[in-house]
């Protein structure tokens, strides 16, 4: 990403989440006379010449904050490129899960903690809403198959809930022989539920039904729908995620600030053994460019989350390995 000023200024985040903050991780406000005065941010800051990311992060936090990280005890979470009209930046951060002092403001910016369930994204500054989305999303991103018939709801409403209580935290129910209110009211019977779990059902293409249903239930577009569109078509309160194959589709899926993005395939599949399979260094490349958490998908397993993470994914997504 570079651009007539040149290359991105290198900016670094801090996540910050230890077992004493209570699940909770720590935003300051933009101050007066800054750009984007008044919102949000994850506390970091910008590269010297010469400094190494995490090196980098840790002055950063110790001046802004007063508390000393450990730079082996970081986490890589999310790399999210931006621009800010003519200005570009790679907002890189990083998760800790302990550190040295107790963080207080040295710099004249409020300090908040807050459970990211509990932070509305639109309060954030831009480039840091894909970082609140990351902590958010789980590593697994959970589909139904696609064969399954209307007469098999039953057995789909009770394996779905089981999926539930078991720690399955998104959830796409995509029924492609049914009809939408036969999906919708099997979302309506999961819905208290899901709302009780902190689960997240999506359904596929449906965006009147999600609209219809409200809080806990989202949306996941097709590709053709999100060529369509040019705003986000659900609240904040509702996720939108978006199948991509590619660099524009991840741009439309930034554009309109969507949740997160599906990138497929990754590896052959039997579903669609004609089509290309990206491979993980592709995926890679393509996740690192994009500005929301993308799963991989695609011939992927639940025992591939670490891959998918080290190669800058938010996880996997998967049909018939993930049941």
């Amino acid at each position: 990403m570079n651009d007539r000023a040149g290359a991105p200024i290198h900016v670094m985040a801090g996540v910050l989440r230890g077992a004493h903050a209570q699940g909770r991780v720590l935003l300051a406000q933009r101050p007066e006379g800054k750009h984007l005065a008044g919102l949000w941010e994850f506390p970091g800051g910008k590269l010297e010449p010469g400094e190494s990311p995490q090196h980098a992060l840790a002055r950063e936090l110790h001046e802004e904050l007063g508390i000393h990280i450990d730079p082996a005890d970081g986490a890589p979470l999310i790399r999210v490129p931006w621009r800010y009209g003519e200005r570009g930046l790679l907002l890189d951060a990083w998760q800790f899960t302990r550190w040295q002092g107790t963080p207080v403001s040295l710099e004249g910016q409020v300090l908040q903690w807050m459970r990211p369930s509990d932070i509305t994204p639109n309060l954030l500054a831009p480039a840091d809403r894909p970082i609140l989305q990351a902590l958010r999303l789980p590593s697994i991103y959970v589909i139904t198959p696609a064969d399954v018939t209307p007469d098999q709801a039953e057995l789909w409403y009770t394996r779905i809930s089981a999926a539930m209580e078991q720690g399955a935290g998104l959830i796409q129910l995509r029924f492609p022989l049914w009809t939408a209110g036969q999906v919708r009211d099997l979302a309506v019977r999961l819905q208290p539920q899901a709302m009780r779990c902190g689960v997240s059902l999506l359904l596929n293409e449906d965006i009147d039904g999600a609209r219809e249903l409200g809080a806990g239930i989202g949306v996941h577009l097709k590709s053709s729908q999100l060529v369509l569109l040019d705003e986000r078509p659900l609240p904040w309160t509702q996720l939108v995620g978006c199948s991509c194959h590619g660099a524009d589709a991840l741009r439309q899926a930034g554009h309109i600030s969507a949740d997160f993005a599906t990138l497929s395939p990754v590896v052959p599949t039997r579903s669609h053994p004609d089509v290309p399979a990206l491979g993980w260094s592709a995926f890679q490349l393509l996740a690192e460019a994009a500005a929301l958490p993308v799963y991989a998908l695609g011939g992927t397993t639940p025992e591939q989350v670490g891959l998918a993470r080290e190669c800058a994914g938010q996880g996997v997504a998967g049909i018939g390995a993930f049941w």
